[in-house]
């Protein structure tokens, strides 16, 4: 059985980084290739086959991005390291990690697949940064962006991510977890569960309530901090509530380790970003969140667009003005409420299943490994 080296962050806990989670969930649904992942020293491997390599140190599974050293000792793993019959890496394009993978597989004459895990910079060449055999993209949107500024066909493939099914809350369950959060059993509740720094979608939630005719509506932020710049993003977001009138009807949740809780009590998931930098092509909080049969709100003009087609999520401009019209429409549509949300979890658990999502990718080892 043909091994395959997982190149990525540390493949440890804590479970809420999206890369890391993808190559769990891939790396733990493979049945023809052995996984190798890379881990923290001593570490034991997060799935039931295959297994971890002790790259980074004990301590460095915690931030979004590794350090300088860490990157230094992937390298040298890659250099001098065990050998694997295909590397497969995990990262955004950007010059000094697809300069250091493109070193390693000429010198060591490994094949290799590159997956795009965020979304790129605007005004990146990233023609100049792809180096693999093969590239994957999770989106459309990615894959043309690739495909418009020169990357051949030939060596692009198109795979979305994956998410671990989750079990729909009973209405019954969904009450409990509202008395135990000390929610409103009967008011409408929001959340927005992403990036307080990129995409607007924190400050697009908060117009959004502050222009919706529902003064019992309560919005949860449950935001993570992924850079220094948070602290200050937030310190102005909760003056820009205050100044709205909103202030009372929101909870500051942060990062949270409830998330999934949280997710199937609130009645709607929004995600309304201007762009997808620095963040998943289709943000894995929002499938989970569809997993659950929730309706998720995403930007128009950003991948997760896609994710609206067939009626799975809804997809609005990203103004809070638009927001709060078309949670408005959904809330006084009960048919069409709970299709969105059926709708939603049959593409959660269909598309974007571990096993289909392995299984593409295994088709993909084999023909650039043949």
């Amino acid at each position: 059985m043909a091994e395959v080296l997982f190149v990525s962050k540390p493949v440890a806990p804590p479970w809420n980084d999206s890369s890391k989670n993808l190559v769990r969930d891939i790396a733990g649904h493979l049945r023809r290739h052995s996984p190798v992942l890379m881990g923290r020293a001593g570490q034991a491997t997060p799935i039931d086959q295959g297994r971890v390599e002790g790259v980074y140190g004990p301590a460095s599974a915690g931030g979004f991005a590794p350090s300088v050293r860490e990157n230094l000792r992937v390298l040298r793993y890659l250099l001098l390291g065990g050998s694997a019959d295909l590397w497969h890496f995990f990262f955004a394009p950007n010059p000094k990690s697809s300069a250091a993978g493109r070193l390693a597989s000429a010198i060591r004459r490994v094949p290799s697949v590159q997956t795009i895990c965020s979304v790129p910079a605007e005004g990146l060449a990233v023609k100049k940064l792809v180096f693999a055999d093969a590239t994957v993209a999770l989106s459309r949107f990615t894959y043309e962006r690739f495909r418009q500024e020169g990357v051949g066909e030939n060596m692009l493939r198109l795979i979305p991510p994956c998410v671990p099914p989750l079990a729909q809350p009973t209405a019954l369950e969904r009450t409990e977890l509202r008395k135990k959060h000390q929610l409103p059993a009967a008011a409408p509740i929001w959340i927005y569960p992403g990036d307080l720094e990129f995409g607007g979608g924190a400050e697009t939630a908060l117009r959004g309530l502050a222009a919706w005719n529902r003064p019992d509506a309560v919005l949860l932020m449950a935001c993570r901090r992924k850079t220094p710049q948070a602290d200050e993003a937030l310190s102005r977001l909760r003056g820009q509530a205050k100044q709205w009138g909103i202030e009372s009807r929101l909870r500051w949740l942060g990062e949270t380790r409830h998330i999934h809780e949280l997710l199937g009590l609130s009645d709607f998931v929004v995600m309304v970003n201007r762009t997808s930098y620095a963040k998943m092509d289709y943000p894995l909080v929002a499938l989970e969140a569809m997993c659950f049969g929730r309706p998720v709100f995403v930007g128009n003009g950003t991948p997760s667009e896609e994710l609206a087609e067939g009626g799975g999520a809804v997809a609005v401009e990203a103004n809070g003005e638009a927001l709060a019209e078309a949670i408005e429409s959904l809330s006084t549509d009960e048919a069409r409420y709970a299709d969105v949300g059926q709708k939603a979890h049959a593409l959660a658990t269909s598309k974007f299943s571990p096993q289909e999502v392995a299984a593409a990718y295994e088709v993909l080892y084999e023909e650039i490994h043949a």
